[in-house]
C-alpha cells in the first residue's frame, strides 16, 4: 500500500498553502506565532511547525484517497480540514476525555470547575459535546473506583440537565457503589417523580427496595 501513496500524490489537486495556514490558524483557534515561535531565520527548532507539516501531508494524503477512490476532482467531493477534528481547539479531545484526566491528575474539583469555563467559553460553537450524555459516560466509567467523584459529576450534570433521568440513574448507581442505598432510592424517586413509566427505573427500584443494605 505504501508504494501508492505517491501515484496518489501526484493526483491531488493543487494546494495553496498560505490560504491552507490561515485555515488552520483559525481550526485551531490560534494565531501564526502558535507554530512560528522561532524569529525568522534564526533556526531555533519549532517543534508545532514540524506537527503542522506532518498533519498537513496526512490531510493531503487523506483527500488524494478520497480523489482516487470516488474517481471525482476537486471541488466534487468532501475534502478533509483541520476543523472536521479541532474545531477551534489546538488539541482535539473529547470533553469526556478531558473530565476524566482532569479528574485523575488534578482531582473532581479541579474537572468541574475546567468543565464549567470550557462550557463557558465554547458552548454553541462545535468545538465540545455538551451534551448529557457525556458525563454520564464519565460518571458510569468510574463509580466503581471513585463513587464520589462520579457522584459529583451527575450532580454537575444535573445543573444543566435537572430533567435528565438518565443522570438521575447513573447518580443513583455511583450512590450505591459507596453502599448508599438510601440515597440511591430517594434519587431513583425522583427520576420517576420526571418520567413515571420509566421501566428501567421502576426495575432497579423494585431490585433495590427488596435488599437495601442497612449502614
Amino acid at each position: 500500500m505504501s508504494a501508492a501513496l505517491p501515484a496518489l500524490a501526484q493526483d491531488a489537486p493543487k494546494v495553496d498553502r498560505v490560504s491552507q495556514m490561515q485555515q488552520i490558524a483559525q481550526s485551531l483557534g490560534v494565531q501564526c506565532s502558535y507554530c512560528h515561535s522561532a524569529p525568522r531565520g534564526s533556526g531555533e527548532p519549532e517543534p508545532k511547525k514540524e506537527i503542522a507539516r506532518a498533519m498537513m501531508a496526512m490531510t493531503d494524503d487523506i483527500n488524494a484517497r478520497i480523489h482516487a477512490a470516488t474517481g471525482k476532482g476537486a471541488g466534487q467531493v468532501t475534502e478533509i480540514q483541520c476543523a472536521y477534528c479541532h474545531r477551534g481547539v489546538p488539541v482535539p479531545r473529547p470533553i469526556g476525555d478531558i473530565v476524566w484526566q482532569t479528574t485523575r491528575e488534578k482531582g473532581v474539583a479541579a474537572a468541574i470547575e475546567q468543565y464549567r469555563d470550557l462550557r463557558q467559553h465554547f458552548f454553541g460553537r462545535s468545538t465540545y459535546d455538551f451534551g448529557e450524555d457525556m458525563l454520564i459516560a464519565v460518571s458510569n466509567q468510574m463509580a466503581n473506583a471513585r463513587a464520589d467523584d462520579a457522584i459529583a459529576l451527575m450532580k454537575l450534570n444535573l445543573e444543566f440537565y435537572p430533567q435528565s433521568v438518565r443522570s438521575y440513574m447513573a447518580l443513583a448507581f455511583a450512590q450505591t457503589r459507596k453502599l448508599d442505598d438510601i440515597g440511591a432510592i430517594a434519587t431513583l424517586e425522583k427520576a420517576l417523580e420526571i418520567e413515571p413509566d420509566n421501566s428501567a427505573a421502576k426495575g432497579r427500584l423494585e431490585q433495590l427496595k427488596s435488599y437495601h443494605r442497612q449502614r
